[in-house]
């Protein structure tokens, strides 16, 4: 472990608290100035016509008290919401006086956001959060990945084990991430964005969520701080989850209308629900303004679940009443999105959904085609310009696998294969190439990144069917080429990714090295798979959850240092962009040939991929005429 995973380590699993000697008598003196003398700040005379004291601000606090760059979170000292007695059976908190008195601003240049210690009530673990530099973001979104990377990993490893349910292979790598402290901001319950999460990041299980201090709670829909964590003295929600469980529920996107928790006793039976719990925390949270984070769970069928999650940004409370259903009294909360974040990411999963299948009546200009490849792929792959008029991929000719007859046919051979009647077992040829186990899960998720993977080739006898027939399958997912506004062209997906599920073949026409400094010098477009970062390193690794795990062997590869030119033939994949930190990863793979200086390039998920999210794989150029080089001109 190097000195920056090793600082990375130290931060997810304790982060550090940022608190000054000037910081708590800047908010001492705020809450001094509010108890002077002639400022009445709390008033019996707001007491409202349905018996609920509320004690509203006189002079109006800001919730915000900035101290530069710095953002508090001010106590509210003797708040009481709680009522005198029940409110009618029937009502709305129009006489209630609920209206929010405070104002929260949305983040509006990022998600990624501090831990700051809320002042006085350091001991509770209640925070809030401030705005971070450039820097820090990009570090919390890198322990993010990095630990859900491990999380995703151990769920891929646990399948292989044995046949378990999915429910139950997450719940034990969930116990297992705990029992390891990898589990984030663990003990603290965060208000507002949680540093490292994104609007549109999906996950697929509660468990998740919990795992990562962004929804606390495995069962409820709504997640809150007691009064006892609560600077304010009183709970305070934090999150919810949308999930459309009751039928007259209205969700517009950008409002909706969310229903209270409770009205079901132990025995299953319906009840009234009780101002108490989650729905108090919800009243109190309206009328302090705090922002509440929104998670829509949403029907979306994988190979692995039928539901994911995702995270939709921060809403407002702005009203809640008590209506009559069937009987029986239940809460209902307005919620409304808070400007100046970016696309939810549940409008953009159902405008996949949509470009799927009826891509004109999303999008009815910009498309230039549908079917890039013609008929020499299976799966479509759609060009999208609405920018310019550049149409310049219909320029190259377009090949599911490399061309490497040039090399392998006087340098390579066949390879040998296993003689296994079905699938491959655990004592056959390539799982003992393969260092004793097979590459993939039983989903065809890659287990761990290698040096190099040998999958079964044509002399193997086993079907196609067999699990160690994956990268050479092809394409299965719908890509889009789609003109950036920053430079070139670039792939995103209209499916969802898995981590760790096989992509596409980097594929072009291989060339020697000899060759392919000939071709440069003539200005062609050349790309050195020898020359891509490892991350391959990365993905599997569960040192930090077995430290006392034993890594396979695997055979040491001479330097691949052939080319590839794409100036002619290409995959679509010669138009991913590079990035420093990529969600996509190059692993070398053997199935047709075992000249070990030739090897094919498959690309596979680093992390979880959102569709109509850009892929982006790590070329490790130096400059820019580099960088042009390697997304392929």
């Amino acid at each position: 472990m190097n000195r920056r995973e090793s600082y990375l380590r130290r931060k997810k699993i304790n982060r550090s608290f940022a608190s000054s000697q000037e910081m708590r008598n800047h908010n001492n003196n705020s809450l001094n100035n509010l108890n002077a003398p002639g400022n009445d700040a709390w008033s019996d005379s707001d007491r409202g016509p349905s018996s609920f004291r509320t004690r509203s601000p006189g002079a109006a606090l800001p919730l915000s008290a900035s101290l530069g760059r710095m953002t508090y979170l001010v106590p509210f000292p003797d708040l009481n919401l709680m009522p005198d007695s029940p409110p009618p059976e029937t009502s709305s908190t129009a006489g209630w006086s609920f209206a929010p008195t405070l104002d929260v601003e949305a983040d509006k240049g990022s998600n990624s956001l501090a831990i700051v210690p809320v002042p006085d009530h350091e001991n509770h673990q209640a925070l809030v959060v401030q705005t971070l530099d450039q820097d820090d973001q990009g570090l919390d979104r890198y322990v993010l990945k990095r630990t859900r990377m491990i999380y995703d990993s151990l769920l891929i490893h646990l399948t292989v084990e044995g046949p378990k349910p999915s429910r139950a292979v997450n719940v034990k790598a969930w116990r297992l991430m705990k029992e390891r402290e990898l589990w984030l901001n663990k003990g603290q319950h965060l208000v507002g964005s949680v540093p490292g999460v994104e609007i549109g990041d999906i996950f697929f299980y509660r468990m998740e969520l919990c795992m990562f201090g962004f929804h606390r709670q495995s069962q409820a829909g709504i997640d809150y701080t007691t009064a006892q964590r609560s600077s304010f003295g009183v709970p305070i929600a934090t999150s919810i989850i949308v999930s459309s469980g009751y039928e007259d529920d209205e969700d517009r996107g950008d409002e909706l209308v969310y229903s209270g928790q409770g009205g079901r006793d132990k025995s299953g039976q319906q009840r009234h629900q009780k101002l108490e719990g989650g729905n108090l925390a919800m009243v109190h949270s309206m009328q302090h303004g705090v922002a509440v984070r929104v998670i829509r769970g949403l029907e979306y069928k994988s190979e692995v679940r039928s539901k994911v999650f995702v995270y939709d940004g921060l809403y407002r409370i702005t009203d809640c009443s008590l209506v009559r259903k069937s009987g029986f009294d239940i809460f209902k909360f307005t919620l409304v999105r808070i400007q100046g974040q970016p696309e939810m990411g549940s409008a953009r999963l159902k405008r996949a959904l949509t470009l799927r299948n009826t891509p004109l009546a999303a999008m009815p200009a910009g498309y230039i085609s549908f079917n890039l490849y013609g008929k020499n792929e299976g799966v479509p792959v759609y060009l999208y310009n609405d920018i310019d008029y550049n149409r310049s991929p219909l320029n190259y000719g377009y090949i599911s696998q490399s061309d490497i007859s040039s090399v392998i046919s006087a340098q390579g051979g066949n390879n040998g294969g296993c003689n296994c009647k079905l699938s491959c077992t655990d004592d056959c040829i390539c799982v003992r190439k393969n260092g004793g186990e097979l590459p993939y899960s039983p989903y065809g998720y890659l287990l761990r990144g290698k040096p190099v993977i040998f999958e079964c080739g044509v002399t193997c006898k086993c079907t196609s069917g067999c699990a160690n027939r994956v990268a050479q399958r092809g394409l299965r997912k719908k890509m889009e080429v789609f003109r950036t506004r920053e430079a070139g062209w670039g792939v995103r997906s209209l499916d969802l990714i898995h981590a760790g599920e096989f992509i596409c073949e980097y594929a072009g026409i291989m060339v020697t090295k000899e060759l392919g400094e000939i071709l440069s010098t003539n200005g062609e477009s050349l790309v050195y798979p020898g020359r891509f970062a490892g991350n391959w390193k990365l993905w599997g690794d569960l040192s930090d959850v077995y430290p006392d795990n034993v890594q396979p062997s695997y055979p040491t590869l001479p330097p691949i240092d052939y080319a590839m030119d794409v100036s002619r033939l290409r995959s679509v994949a010669a138009f991913i962009r590079h990035s420093r930190e990529p969600n996509v990863m190059a692993q070398f793979v053997f199935h047709d040939h075992n000249n070990l200086k030739f090897p094919r390039v498959m690309l596979f998920a680093l992390e979880n991929i959102s569709p109509l999210t850009e892929l982006s794989l790590d070329y490790v150029v130096v400059d820019e005429v580099d960088e042009r080089l390697a997304i392929g001109g």
